[in-house]
């Protein structure tokens, strides 16, 4: 059995089909395929169902799945951590974010971080939770940005900030003058919520529930910028993380009182992956106090410290 075996059958997983699976791995179909029957040989088993377009795993190809990519994954980070005794911070590190978090804590930090460490490169997926612990776990990322908590006796989860909630009411709303309020103050009005699948869609219903909240949703969308025009045009109100409150003409950003109105976001590694140099770099940057990003408050704009929340 031979590595580059392993690698063209996980190929054939992930792109469905020889062909694409060839291409991707840079060789020609014929020697793939010619690569994954001596596999199947040795085995002693069918690792697919050929159709004429497709390739599907059988119940030993699903089954010897698990092992190829984890000897893979293996031989990758023995790779790495005999690399990284070489000594100098470079290399490529994969960091997931969701869409509530990847606009605004990411781009000036890792403009930061790349200025500091300009040998490595970082690539960004931006993606809900639930696809970017399957790619973490995968292998194809090395970290993300993810609200907590997050289930997974696999996972390290490491807090970095905690922040409040702030209503987001139209600028003509009897409410847009006031510095805070308790949700169970804007229970009747009609509410923008982001879509099923984004967890801070979770973070705010679980908020409405525990003040005995249920609000009355008018609109859903997959973006905080659609719901903002959509507040500023008088649709509704809704509600945001502290980092995604921004100056806008047309809504006022209005503290939430409320004990439980709060989101903690966290970088989330796998226990048993082998972090390179560059990767290190990356996490230990995103924990330090230099992490920043504005928050808006009625005295305007400032800097709160990763790990810290806003004061009352």
């Amino acid at each position: 059995m031979e590595l580059h075996q392993l690698r063209y059958f996980c190929a054939v997983v992930r792109k469905g089909n020889f062909s694409r699976a060839a291409e991707d791995q840079r060789v020609a179909q014929p020697s793939l395929s010619q690569q994954i029957i001596k596999l199947e040989n040795e085995l002693g088993a069918k690792l697919f169902d050929r159709f004429p377009r497709s390739a599907r795993l059988t119940s030993f190809g699903r089954a010897f799945l698990p092992k190829a990519e984890a000897i893979l994954r293996q031989v990758a980070e023995a790779r790495t951590e005999i690399q990284e005794m070489t000594g100098a911070v470079k290399g490529e590190v994969s960091i997931g974010a969701i869409p509530t978090i990847a606009p605004y804590l990411l781009p000036s930090a890792l403009a930061r971080f790349t200025r500091k460490h300009p040998g490595v490169t970082v690539s960004v997926v931006e993606e809900i939770t639930p696809l970017l612990l399957d790619q973490l776990r995968q292998g194809k990322l090395d970290m993300a940005l993810l609200a907590l908590p997050v289930p997974g006796v696999d996972l390290i989860c490491e807090e970095l900030i905690r922040e409040p909630l702030y209503a987001v009411v139209p600028a003509r709303h009897r409410f847009s003058c006031r510095r805070s309020l308790e949700l169970r103050e804007i229970k009747n009005e009609p509410f923008l919520l982001l879509k099923e699948g984004h967890c801070f869609r979770e973070n705010t219903l679980l908020a409405c529930r525990r003040s005995r909240v249920r609000p009355n949703i008018v609109f859903e969308s997959g973006q905080f910028a659609s719901i903002i025009a959509m507040v500023s045009a008088g649709i509704g109100i809704s509600v945001v993380p502290a980092m995604a409150v921004e100056k806008h003409s047309g809504c006022s950003f209005i503290r939430i009182r409320d004990e439980s109105s709060m989101r903690r976001v966290g970088l989330v590694q796998l226990k048993d992956h082998f972090p390179t140099r560059a990767q290190r770099a990356l996490a230990e940057y995103l924990r330090a106090n230099h992490f920043r990003f504005g928050l808006q408050s009625s005295t305007g704009w400032r800097q709160i410290p990763c790990g810290l929340g806003e004061q009352d």
